[in-house]
């Protein structure tokens, strides 16, 4: 199959050079000159415009979108409409909004074109090991465009299906991504108490190199902290802040929505945030309420 990819952030480029790799055609597109020139060293090839993309591929056109959720996402659909025919396939691979999804979904079908959401998990390290995709819409056209997924996926009949119709393979994503958080949260709570306990004076990496083989906790996350820690044991140069992109927010709301208790997520979402607050108002306020009923200290700037 030949298709277009555009986004070429470094998981877009390991896509398209994936998909290359198992003998697709990608001519990818972005912005940005420099990740187009790195997408072409790495043997895919490449052009300068959304138009110059959907007029090198054959008809039907299929496009393939990894642009950050959104705006972005929504702008480039606009630019692609013009340029596109009816039975275009527009796959929506980023960390969308599944709504969004199904509102683009819906007023695309109006015009005979296909949207497909694609969530896909596998970050920087799916080049070599495969993309899990969780995938949404309509099922012929997902039928057709197996050999794509196929390829990205670590086995072909593994690590990816259709999971129900538009919307629902962003909505898995976003789940996925909670749960994320989630075992995130643990195992940097874990690791931290590992390093506390000073009279044992523990190695972390080592305790987090034990966990990796036969340990009920092991996962792909610990084998990355245990990378981490193995690079860098003091963590140093890492400010505390840890962003969130969306999908651990959108995942406590719908909890909520739909009568779900989710605490870990949500507890998990709430610790994020707060590793922003460097002049943390509530830990003051903690702090002057305990030296009005008790008399404890209250430790000075």
């Amino acid at each position: 199959m030949k298709l277009g990819m555009i986004g070429l952030g470094r998981m877009g480029a390991n896509m398209a050079e994936r998909l290359s790799l198992g003998g697709h055609e990608v001519v990818g597109y972005d912005p940005n000159a420099d990740a187009r020139q790195r997408l072409i060293s790495s043997g895919v090839s490449s052009v300068d415009s959304l138009a110059s993309l959907v007029a090198a591929l054959p008809k039907p056109h299929i496009l393939w979108i990894m642009v950050p959720a959104g705006a972005p996402v929504d702008e480039t659909i606009a630019t692609l409409v013009p340029l596109s025919e009816p039975g275009d396939t527009l796959i929506d691979g980023g960390n969308s909004y599944y709504k969004d999804s199904m509102r683009r979904a819906e007023a695309l079908a109006k015009q005979g074109i296909h949207y497909i959401d694609a969530g896909v998990s596998g970050g920087i390290w799916g080049l070599k090991g495969g993309y899990s995709m969780m995938i949404g819409g309509d099922e012929k056209v997902i039928e057709s465009l197996r050999p794509i997924f196929e390829t990205l996926a670590p086995a072909p009949d593994k690590g990816w299906g259709r999971v129900g119709p538009s919307g629902a393979g962003h909505f898995v994503k976003m789940v996925h991504n909670g749960i994320e958080y989630g075992l995130m949260q643990a195992y940097a709570e874990g690791l931290a108490l590992i390093k506390a306990k000073k009279e044992f004076a523990l190695d972390a990496h080592q305790v987090a190199e034990i966990w990796q083989v036969g340990s009920v906790v092991r996962s792909w996350l610990l084998d990355l902290a245990a990378d981490a820690l193995s690079k860098n044991p003091k963590l140093e140069g890492i400010a505390p802040i840890v962003a969130d992109s969306g999908e651990g927010r959108w995942t406590a709301f719908e909890a909520i929505e739909n009568d779900v208790p989710a605490p870990i997520i949500t507890l998990a979402l709430i610790e994020r945030i707060r590793s922003r607050d460097r002049d943390s108002f509530t830990d003051k306020m903690l702090s002057a309420l305990r030296n009005e009923f008790g008399g404890h200290p209250i430790t000075k700037e």
